[in-house]
């Protein structure tokens, strides 16, 4: 511990000197304006997308919505993890259960429906569940290109809502070795985020490595103040190495994800409000509740026995190969996901949740030689998988299960018109394996005269097509319009199909049905765009119209109430017909006459409702608010390019009332409007054309706002008896303070 805290006045001392540097050039704005022919313009070029594509192919010409994010917009922001980095795209936004675990929401979907893609091969981390996040390390992501709309056609089952594909860092330019260190201090929960990166490229043999830390105390707001249990730590290795030759590439990328943290229940003190914790009894078989100390808020690394442990591995092996004009590509992946949970203080440091999941991804592709602007290409791909429980507690059913797709796309473009569409084929083979409990609750091997059945064994195969028809047409060289139809396939999971059992975490009980159907939908989508030197509009509309869609349900009592299990609110999944609907607008204004300024606006809705029911049930639980995002960027250069790619940017972001909710016995609570005000600077410092450092600044909800989104679980904690509220609150208002110091070695 001291030796953190050490660390940390270090840090805080030197950023200190930093940011009286960034200031001093921050008030000579004026004057660097005025030095226009110095100022670095933003050049709206056409950007290239390679997410659900057979190639390279530019973004415009895409009938589909796709949003990208590159390296300096991460750099940018405060995010505590990589999804945090990706909500400010419009359409996008997180379920959250405190700082460390956000999964990604996209269009009103997510959990199966969102399939998260990295070091070209999808992620599979048990992401069925509520606080089971992604186990992505956001220093080594490169860009982010975000797919809004149904991509069953490349990517099978479970994205019916789009891809998040995670792209990594490039090779360095042949004969160098470079890289970088990036360190990053938050005030809000003291976070202390290290980076380190190196790279090289010697006549084609490429390598690349990264190490991260993090650790962080309690995050705070106006209402809770230190919130209990909300501390975590990360570290994460990865490295890729491989060939570069004229006749494609060869790559293996392997890395390990380790993120332990504790788990936010929200206990409070009935009279004072403040957190508690529960502590074994002098006799050692039972636990009472105190009241949390300073000491204890503030502390990084002690992980009480409520806490996760989430460990990934991963190998990917990726070969392109150029056969003439044609391109042979394969990879093959192997992951690993363990996660752990230790809900009991009475049994001690013991995981009583403790998840195995292992996974192989396999994706063989055949891209036929370009001819008359007529692209096509096939493949096959899938993965195999197996769930393992080595816990004490059992909520998902062992399961072994096999995916297989095969597709083929195709994309013609006549003079300012583009076509593009495909048609796939899935299946997966899902076995469930029975599970006998004891009396003491131990499992045993097989059927007992005193067993408990906990899961009954079951078989399910589940097969679908998908298929898209989409066309992009120039109007001009300004104006430009998208049409696109898609039809998405998904399977049921192993937490819709086959969970018995309270997630102490959560905290409910969950029961699955193995007799659900696989959820199909049919999407289409309408975009008219303008792309000038001043302006750059996008509006984008769609209807998403789902058969068979799968949410849980809060079960009543006979007796009135909840319907409680083991003393947890019950939840069981059911499945019905739902109609999504909504769209982004998007607005960028960067006047010629005045070119460091430019002013960026995004509105993102959406409407959720479910088929054929009352008012109580007519919307689909956990839908995002409508949301308007607003930012004014300013833009400057020093005279003696001291100072390069400054920015100084003031972002406002609304979130609209949120009353379209489940209110069946509340399951779902109104969430009321709220704005976040946010501002960041920054800039590249060079000595001697060299550059030295890159700082970056911001501050996120300065206003110190006390607010809760509405998909954050953590709503729904328990209540504060002292102050009347339900539930914890996001985080305040936090200064993040982000430092890049170039490495290059070499010519």
């Amino acid at each position: 511990m001291a030796s953190i805290n050490y660390i940390k006045i270090h840090l805080l001392t030197t950023m200190k000197k930093l940011f009286v540097i960034a200031c001093s050039s921050i008030v000579c704005i004026p004057h660097l304006l005025a030095q226009q022919d110095t100022i670095n313009k933003i050049t709206y070029l056409q950007e290239v997308i390679i997410t659900g594509v057979q190639s390279a192919t530019d973004k415009q010409k895409f009938p589909m919505a796709v949003s990208i994010l590159n390296q300096k917009d991460f750099l940018q922001n405060s995010a505590t993890n990589i999804i945090d980095a990706i909500v400010n795209i419009p359409g996008v936004s997180q379920i959250t259960i405190g700082p460390a675990i956000s999964k990604p929401i996209v269009r009103g979907l997510g959990y199966n429906r969102v399939v998260v893609m990295n070091d070209g091969i999808r992620q599979e981390g048990q992401q069925w569940g509520d606080e089971f996040g992604i186990e992505i390390d956001e220093y080594t992501v490169l860009r982010a290109e975000v797919l809004k709309g149904p991509a069953s056609l490349r990517y099978g089952s479970d994205a019916m809502a789009g891809v998040i594909n995670l792209l990594p860092q490039s090779f360095v330019s042949a004969g160098k070795t470079a890289g970088k260190f990036t360190t990053n201090y938050q005030t809000n929960n003291g976070l202390l985020a290290g980076n380190f990166n190196l790279g090289g490229n010697h006549k084609g043999f490429v390598w690349n490595v990264n190490y991260t830390y993090k650790a962080a105390h309690a995050y705070k707001n106006k209402y809770d103040d230190y919130v209990w249990n909300s501390n975590y730590g990360e570290k994460n290795f990865k490295t890729i190495i491989g060939e570069q030759k004229r006749w494609g590439f060869t790559t293996l990328t392997l890395s390990m994800f380790n993120l332990k943290l504790g788990i936010i229940e929200g206990a409070r003190d009935e009279k004072s409000g403040a957190f508690t914790k529960n502590i074994i009894t002098h006799d050692g078989t039972s636990d009472s509740a105190v009241i949390v100390s300073k000491e204890e808020l503030l502390c990084y690394i002690d992980y009480k026995v409520i806490h996760q442990h989430v460990r990934h591995y991963k190998a990917v092996w990726d070969n392109s190969v150029a056969l003439g004009n044609a391109l042979l590509g394969l990879k093959i992946g192997y992951q690993q996901n363990h996660r752990q949970e230790a809900n009991d203080i009475t049994l001690g440091d013991v995981y009583n949740f403790d998840f195995l999941q292992q996974t192989i991804n396999y994706d063989l592709s055949y891209s036929l030689a370009e001819i008359n602007n007529l692209k096509v290409s096939f493949g096959v791909n899938g993965m195999g998988q197996t769930f393992k429980n080595k816990g004490t507690s059992f909520l998902f059913p062992e399961y072994k299960s096999f995916d297989v797709g095969i597709y083929s796309l195709a994309e013609k473009t006549i003079k300012k018109l583009t076509i593009s569409g495909g048609v796939r084929f899935d299946n997966r083979h899902f076995k469930g394996d029975d599970l006998f409990i004891g009396p003491t609750g131990k499992r045993l091997s097989g059927p007992a005269a005193d067993a408990t059945q906990q899961f009954v064994a079951y078989t399910s195969n589940f097969s679908g097509f998908s298929g898209s028809f989409g066309a992009t047409y120039d109007f001009s060289k300004m104006v430009y319009g998208k049409l696109n139809a898609a039809r998405a396939y998904r399977a049921p999971n192993v937490a819709e199909s086959g969970s018995n059992g309270i997630h102490d975490g959560t905290p409910f009980y969950e029961i699955g049905d193995p007799n659900l159907k696989p959820e199909n939908s049919l999407q289409f989508d309408a975009t008219i765009g303008l792309h000038s030197a001043t302006i750059t509009t996008e509006a984008t509309f769609f209807s998403n119209k789902i058969n068979n869609y799968i949410f849980p349900v809060k079960l009543a009592s006979v007796f009135g109430g909840d319907s409680l299990r083991e003393a947890a609110s019950t939840f069981k999944f059911v499945a019905g017909d739902a109609i999504l609907t909504g769209g982004e607008i998007i607005v960028n204004y960067h006047p010629q006459a005045v070119k460091w300024l430019h002013w960026e606006n995004a509105f993102s809705f959406i409407n959720a409702i479910q088929k054929n029911q009352g008012d109580s049930t007519k919307y689909l639980p956990y839908t995002p608010p409508n949301k308007l995002q607003s930012k004014l960027l300013f833009l400057f250069n020093c005279s003696n390019e001291c100072i390069k790619n400054g920015y100084l940017n003031i972002g406002m972001d609304h979130f609209f009332k949120q009353n379209k909710v489940f209110y069946k016995s509340n399951t779902e609570t109104v969430t009321p409007e709220y704005s976040l005000l946010n501002i960041g600077v920054g800039a590249e410092f060079f000595a001697k054309k060299k550059q030295v450092v890159s700082i970056y600044l911001l501050a996120s909800n300065l206003a110190d706002v006390a607010y809760q989104s509405n998909m954050s679980r953590l709503k729904y904690s328990d209540i504060n008896n002292a102050t009347g509220r339900i539930g914890v609150f996001n985080m305040g208002r936090n200064i993040s303070i982000k430092l890049t110091f170039p490495l290059e070695f070499g010519k």
